[in-house]
């Protein structure tokens, strides 16, 4: 603005050869015709002398004549309504804003000129007319001054009507007017500012409000003078301001497109004012009859003149070029200029006079005195945005999309074009400026492809590095711009792209410009593992700090004291995945931190403990894990997790050193110390009554890390055993247990499980440790032996005794393996183990110790006897060595009745080894006892046929008629008072059991009448019949009886079937008839 500012004279000097402005034809000249005579224009101009004025509204185009009427013409210049606004008059001005005309004019009655103020959307229901709102005379003294120019504010508010002497009427708030009162002639009482050099008003116009100023001011223009005037807000109500100094005449000053400014059109050049004064101003040399604005355009009419071939507008030569008599008669010219991109966007000469300019419905209409109208079309955006393409002319493209606020896909697919068009002239700094105004719209590759070759690599950083910016990187992006880092070495960039970005962003991953885990990876396989652990950590990346500072870096030490503070969650996952890595170069603070992990239930912190929560792993089973371990391998092995605290190093056992340290004393001795991750919460002061379940990660997962590491793996085991349980095996021949508070766990069977598991594989290093490769002096062998049989002998600890069997079986661990046995109740196992020692002959004193576990076990559990018997009389040496010792067993079975005396002959004839006169005593002893037993029997066989004999001839005697049987008994047996008579009649005894007449004799009086059994035996006799019946019922149930046979074995239960009459009872069915 200042260049063509300084390149335009005042307006008093004149001004030397203008600025050629740029030329394009973005308007197509398009003659109206009328719709129903399309070789005239439209019937309404016609009769152009007759117009007044012609303005643009809302509702359509605005055409009034000096007859007074106003006609409202639509799209196709045809009147639509009309009406008489002013009677016997004529109309000067209208504008319209929102539905509302506002007309000022003259009638014959009236000297005064008349403002009435219209309705144009609502109809009078008797005229059909628009419903006139408000009608009253401007007058200010007795000698009326004619209107010059009108302006009305976009939102109805202000009206500023401008005179012929220099006076300005201003009212303020219409709108509130027009909507409080019905009054034709309720107006707000105008403002009035008062020209002091009585110059005429030639221009008004308000500027409306904005963001930084919310009051209206009014521009006034006049011949010599432009003026700005504050209508709303603090200052207003006073003097006008002089902006400059040049006015202008009627008809050449328009407010521009925004309604910020005023355009003043002066003979050297056109001048925009602002209300703090001049702006900007344009050279255009030319007289000018009138400016009107058409959207962003302002055109300009030129008053009419003789056209000249030596003109310097070459519009002017053109025509007097294509018109050989064009010094015949004059023209008009008219041009459209674009005030913010300078160039003019049309210009055109008629050969009549123009009498109006129309902007309506987005199109441009030109009204000549002839009566013709001609459209001035606007090209599309597209086409004129080609034209300036052809032209190489992107920048006025961009300019031009700015002002016709085109989409930004649309200004995207500009710079695009821009781009490629400095791509191919060489300007690569250039190109890429435009290329990266395309980011969001463009493919990215499109303008990366283009920038790969070496030369042009720095182009493309600064276009990544925007993409990034922007948050519209992907992996691939962020992989090419850090290799292009790397690349160029560019470690400054490389820091400002990471870790700037990485801190404006703070711990939001979200809102990084880059994919985090594409800049960790390309960063480690460059080399750049600071950078690359600078990214993990402050985002959290546990696995990816880990993996560079151990798998890359090598920082043991610095990796260790990260998972310091970690929580157990990803301390477990990670110490699972590096611990033996760990455990490889900082064994002992490794097997501390992994001990703090398995018996910590809380942040890991050298704070006092809180309760979290931690991952306790659950398995079905808790063997040993030192036999599945694979001894031979010396690589680390790899997994993945996260977390977030941890506890400081806990000491070692005091069982596996000799000297013995406190949990207290290690803690200080400690080297490192560990900070929490995020801070733990204050305890409250409210703590639970009871003890709180809390969850223990699982050392089981830890187990194989410690393939190359027994010490520490001993310490490992002894010391969550003992800071998790409260167990430990100390020097003492039996388990201790520790004074710490246990805390509940979550799981018991989990917790169970891994008691087991850790108690299992502490057995197998007590067995198997020391190794015979073993150098050190830490591992005793005696003292794990020691460790090993108090552990076995301890009832509080709890592994596996199948599992113990088996390990102290394969170790060769005789003490541990009787041991067990024993615990176990196998003793005849013990007994066996000893005799194959025997007959192994690989111990000495191994038949001595079956004898010794034989007295020992032998009363408890007498089936050994004939097992140890079996044994001793196996082989005549042992015979030899043990036959008293035979002797005592023989006479322990026969004491005790342990086996049949043929059961015993059955056991030593299995052989040649025992003699006949080894049991000739023992022999003939039993077969006295048997021969006496026979006769016993026999003897009471006889008695008990002779007292069979005995009762049934007793019943044979109460049952016979002929032979009655006095009976010499004088008392009742049930109540025992005085008999009767001295015998029972008849019926009385028949109806008694004989068995009981010959027992018991009763009073007539203690029967009763129907008792047809001996009151004294009848619940015996009861009993007796009941179980008969349960036995009949019995003999047909086979099921029963079977599984009785099966379960109780079969001699046994068929001998009892056979005592009880079950296998031999009469059934109806088997009686003949």
């Amino acid at each position: 603005m200042s260049t063509l500012a300084a390149a335009t004279a005042s307006a008093t000097a004149g001004a030397g050869s203008a600025p050629a402005w740029r030329h394009y034809p973005f308007f197509d000249v398009m003659p109206v015709k009328d719709v129903h005579d399309l070789s005239s224009a439209p019937d309404i101009f016609k009769v152009t002398p007759e117009l007044s004025t012609v303005a643009s509204s809302s509702v359509g185009a605005l055409v009034a004549d000096i007859h007074g009427s106003v006609h409202i013409l639509n799209r196709e210049f045809e009147s639509i309504s009309s009406w008489v606004a002013h009677v016997g008059g004529r109309v000067t001005h209208m504008v319209e804003r929102k539905g509302v005309l506002v007309t000022l004019g003259e009638e014959d009655a009236v000297r005064s000129p008349l403002l009435k103020i219209w309705d144009i959307v609502n109809r009078d229901k008797k005229t059909r007319a628009p419903v006139l709102l408000r009608s009253i005379k401007l007058s200010l003294g007795n000698r009326p001054h004619p209107v010059s120019t009108v302006a009305l504010s976009a939102s109805l508010a202000h009206l500023a009507i401008g005179l012929g002497d220099g006076t300005v009427l201003i009212y303020r708030h219409l709108d509130q007017a027009l909507a409080s009162s019905n009054s034709l002639t309720s107006l707000p009482k105008p403002r009035t500012i008062n020209e002091s050099s009585n110059d005429p008003i030639t221009g008004l116009g308000f500027k409306e409000p904005t963001e930084e100023s919310a009051n209206y001011s009014l521009f006034v223009v006049t011949i010599n003078r432009v003026l700005s005037y504050q209508v709303t807000g603090k200052g207003s109500g006073s003097s006008p301001s002089v902006v400059d100094e040049i006015g202008c005449g009627l008809g050449c000053a328009t407010m521009d497109w925004k309604a910020h400014s005023i355009a003043v059109a002066r003979d050297e050049a056109i001048y925009v004012c602002g209300t703090e004064g001049r702006g900007a101003c344009y050279a255009y040399e030319g007289h000018k009859s009138s400016i009107h604005l058409h959207l962003n355009y302002l055109v300009i009419i030129s008053p009419p003149f003789v056209a000249s071939a030596a003109s310097a507008s070459a519009t002017v030569r053109n025509f007097a070029a294509r018109n050989p008599n064009h010094n015949d008669s004059d023209i008009t010219k008219v041009t459209i200029f674009e005030p913010e991109n300078k160039y003019v966007a049309y210009s055109g000469t008629f050969t009549h006079d123009v009498r109006e300019v129309i902007s309506q419905w987005g199109q441009l209409y030109v009204l000549t005195s002839d009566g013709n109208l001609v459209c001035l079309e606007e090209k599309s955006t597209a086409t004129k945005l080609d034209h300036l393409y052809r032209k190489s002319l992107y920048t006025l493209a961009l300019s031009l999309a700015k002002t016709q606020q085109l989409d930004e896909a649309s200004v995207a697919d500009i710079h695009r074009q821009y781009g490629d068009h400095l791509y191919l002239k060489g300007d690569y700094d250039n190109a890429m400026q435009q290329f990266v105004q395309t980011i969001g719209h463009l493919q990215p590759s499109y303008v990366i492809r283009k920038f790969l070759d070496a030369q042009r690599i720095h182009n493309l950083v600064t276009y990544l590095q925007e993409l990034h910016s922007l948050g519209l990187a992907n992996s691939d992006h962020t992989t090419l711009l850090l290799n292009t880092y790397t690349k160029l070495k560019d470690v400054t960039r490389l820091d400002s792209f990471i870790k700037t970005e990485s801190k404006r962003n703070g711990d939001d991953t979200d809102e990084l410009p880059f994919d985090l885990e594409t800049a960790i990876r390309v960063c480690r396989q460059a080399g750049y593992f600071e950078h690359a652990s600078y990214l993990a950590k402050k985002y959290g990346r546990h696995e990816d700090y880990l993996r560079i500072q151990i798998e890359d870096a090598g920082n043991y030490g610095d990796a260790l004291q990260y998972l310091g503070k970690l929580g157990p969650d990803a301390a477990e996952s990670n110490l699972a995945r590096y611990g033996r890595a760990m455990l490889e170069n900082l064994p002992e603070e490794t097997t501390q931190l992994l001990i703090d992990l398995c018996t910590s239930s809380g942040p890991l912190t050298v704070e006092p403990e809180t309760s979290t929560s931690a991952v306790a792993l659950r398995q079905n089973a808790a063997p040993s894990y030192l036999s599945y371990l694979a001894l031979n391998r010396n690589s680390a092995v790899v997994s993945t997790i996260t977390a977030e605290t941890v506890t400081p190093p806990s000491p070692s056992v005091a069982t596996v050193r000799a000297e013995a340290h406190s949990r207290h004393e290690s803690t200080q001795d400690a080297p490192r110390t560990f900070t929490p991750s995020p801070p733990t919460p204050p305890p409250t002061a409210l703590q639970p009554v009871g003890p709180t379940p809390v969850k223990r990660l699982s050392p089981r997962i830890y187990f194989a890390h410690f393939v190359d590491h027994m010490e520490q793996f001993l310490i490992f085991l002894e010391t969550v055993a003992l800071r998790r349980w409260g167990q430990s095996v100390g020097g003492s021949s039996s388990p201790t247990s520790s004074p710490v508070p246990l805390e509940m766990p979550l799981d018991e069977e989990a917790d169970r499980l891994d008691q087991v598991a850790v108690w299992n594989t502490l057995l197998e290093l007590y067995l198997t440790l020391p190794s015979k490769d073993y150098r050190g002096t830490v591992l005793v062998e005696t003292a794990l032996r020691h460790k090993a049989m108090a552990m076995l002998k301890g009832s509080d600890v709890p592994y596996d005794p199948m599992h113990a069997l088996i390990l102290c079986s394969s170790h060769g661990y005789t003490e541990g393996l009787v041991l067990l046995w024993e615990k176990m109740g196998m003793y005849e196992d013990v007994l066996r183990f000893w005799m194959d020692r025997d007959k192994e002959g690989t111990v000495t004193g191994a038949s001595a110790q079956v004898v010794n576990h034989l007295n020992r076990y032998g009363p408890d559990h007498p089936h050994l006897y004939p097992l140890v018997l079996r044994f001793l009389t196996s082989t005549p040496q042992l015979l030899e060595r043990h036959r008293d010792d035979v002797k005592r067993v023989l006479e322990y079975i026969d004491e005790e009745e342990i086996l049949p005396p043929l059961g015993v002959v059955q056991v030593l004839s299995r052989n040649n080894v025992a003699s006949v006169g080894l049991v000739k005593e023992w022999l003939m002893a039993r077969i006295k006892e048997s021969r006496a037993e026979i006769h016993n029997d026999k003897e009471l066989i006889n008695s008990y046929r002779l007292e069979t004999a005995a009762k049934l001839k007793q019943v044979e005697d109460l049952a016979d008629p002929e032979h009655p049987r006095v009976f010499h008994v004088t008392r009742c047996s049930a109540c025992a008072g005085q008999l009767d008579l001295p015998s029972l009649p008849p019926t009385a005894r028949q109806s008694l059991h004989l068995a009981d007449l010959a027992a018991h004799y009763f009073s007539t009086r203690c029967l009763a009448d129907n008792e047809t059994e001996c009151p004294n035996c009848a619940r015996e006799h009861g009993v007796i019949r009941e179980i008969r019946k349960n036995n009949e019922r019995l003999a047909d149930q086979h099921e029963l009886f079977i599984s009785d046979v099966q379960e109780g074995g079969g001699f046994e239960t068929v001998a009892a079937a056979f005592g009880r009459g079950v296998l031999n009872i009469t059934r109806p069915q088997d009686i003949s008839v």
